[in-house]
């Protein structure tokens, strides 16, 4: 059995793993490389396989750093069939045609053919089947089931069993007490070669338990101050879970009541997909269900769906909240927010999540005195915050936890999707702590699963 990194080695986004035997091939992933201008010039790039030869493709979850380039397959001539959980599935088709506009818009200011068309997605979507967690499907020698990953709704680890072996994809692994979802699966099984996220991989996520508190903070200071409060976030889970933690705040009278503009088509659409899906949802959301609350609605919420309606915030006196898209402010409509607000200091930006090496919000996360915006370069006077208990992703700790059943059992660990430094900082760790051979690979590097 052979397996081939073509994506997510060494890097945090662009996960795509080919795993071969007998002559059979799947793909795990499929996703589009972000943040730096180099790795998005890779998403032109013809694949590193016949895509035809391919016979299915498991998607982990629907981030566009895992499905983004699916509709290109479908483009260069996969036929296969494609599997994930039911939500995968639902969440996946809004986040492409969303991804469809955004590339579709930059390639014509580039002057060059777009990745692939609306067209493409829908083709695609014809191909995809549901997989839930704990089902399995026989793809030539290859026995597949998904487990919960509890990064989002719906995320999946993979165990695959072919030739005797047991490989096991972690997917993105998801955070410890998520405010929606049910946390990760645990690992009752056995394997001999795994591989693992490592986003986080020398992070320790230390204010999990005052994430709440520590959002009524900065909302409390921000409204005092007469301010605006923005929050770049991901249109999927982050935006959803920060929904949910206001609703209890607004509801509790812990924070006073504001408007809170949710400016993101994409995440409005998302987080009707959800409604379709709560038997996915963790303890406290279906106790909020069962008494005919509503998760995402409560008194001040105004969901900005078009343009017009967008532009109209700036109209609404401060001190209100904006929470929009992209997560790392890299596009989507937080970028005219910014524009507005950065330079005013009675107002706060708040990441909850995830900022990737050379992307707008690192760096102003970084402390980056001024950054260009839309060809304007803008003074960043704004109070920064950020509250990494919110991430979906798992730290350092919550990792080895995750691995530590498989100790004794792996022949050997793959570390991908972080950062070169910090993957080889877990690996490492976990030479050290859980005597786990750990190893880094490298982009498009080939192993031979003995």
């Amino acid at each position: 059995m052979k397996l081939k990194f073509l994506g997510g080695a060494k890097s945090v986004t662009g996960a795509n793993y080919l795993l071969e035997s007998g002559g059979d091939k799947i793909l795990i992933d499929c996703g589009l490389n972000q943040g730096s201008n180099y790795a998005e010039r890779r998403n032109f790039e013809p694949f590193a396989y016949d895509v035809k030869e391919i016979k299915a493709v498991f998607v982990t979850h629907a981030h566009i750093d895992h499905t983004g380039r699916l509709p290109k397959l479908y483009k260069d001539g996969f036929r296969g069939i494609i599997y994930s959980t039911p939500p995968t599935k639902d969440f996946a088709r809004e986040l492409l045609l969303d991804s469809e506009d955004i590339l579709r818009r930059e390639a014509e200011r580039e002057k060059k053919e777009p990745i692939y068309a609306a067209q493409d997605v829908e083709g695609m979507m014809k191909l995809w089947q549901a997989l839930d967690y704990g089902e399995s499907v026989q793809i030539g020698p290859f026995k597949i089931t998904p487990r919960n990953a509890g990064h989002v709704l719906g995320s999946a680890s993979y165990v695959i069993e072919a030739e005797g072996k047991t490989i096991i994809f972690s997917g993105d692994l998801g955070n410890i007490k998520p405010p929606l979802i049910k946390e990760w699966e645990p690992l009752t099984i056995k394997a001999d070669y795994c591989l693992i996220e490592s986003a986080y991989g020398d992070r320790i996520h230390e204010d999990l338990d005052k994430r709440e508190e520590m959002l009524e903070d900065v909302i409390e200071e921000t409204i005092k101050a007469g301010g605006v409060l923005m929050v770049p976030a991901f249109a999927l889970e982050r935006i959803q879970g920060l929904l949910f933690q206001l609703n209890e705040l607004v509801e509790n009278g812990r924070i006073p009541r504001v408007p809170v503009f949710v400016d993101s088509p994409l995440a409005i659409k998302l987080t009707a997909v959800y409604k379709w899906h709560e038997k996915y949802f963790n303890a406290d959301a279906w106790k909020m269900v069962n008494n005919d609350k509503s998760l995402f609605q409560f008194p001040g919420l105004k969901l900005s769906f078009t343009p017009e309606e967008s532009k109209a915030i700036k109209n609404v006196p401060s001190p209100k909240i904006i929470i929009a898209g992209s997560g790392m402010s890299q596009g989507g409509r937080i970028l005219f927010h910014e524009k507005e607000y950065l330079r005013d200091p009675k107002s706060t930006i708040l990441f909850a999540g995830y900022q990737a090496n050379a992307s707008l919000g690192r760096r102003i996360l970084d402390g980056a005195k001024s950054v260009r915006i839309m060809g304007e370069d803008v003074p960043v006077n704004c109070r920064i915050a950020h509250i990494s208990g919110y991430s979906a992703h798992a730290d350092q700790p919550r990792l080895i936890s995750w691995l530590r059943p498989l100790k004794g059992s792996l022949k050997k660990l793959f570390v991908v999707q972080g950062d070169p430094e910090v993957s080889e900082k877990f690996a490492t760790l976990v030479k050290d702590e859980l005597a786990i051979e750990a190893y880094v690979p490298s982009d498009s590097e080939e192993v031979v699963l003995e």
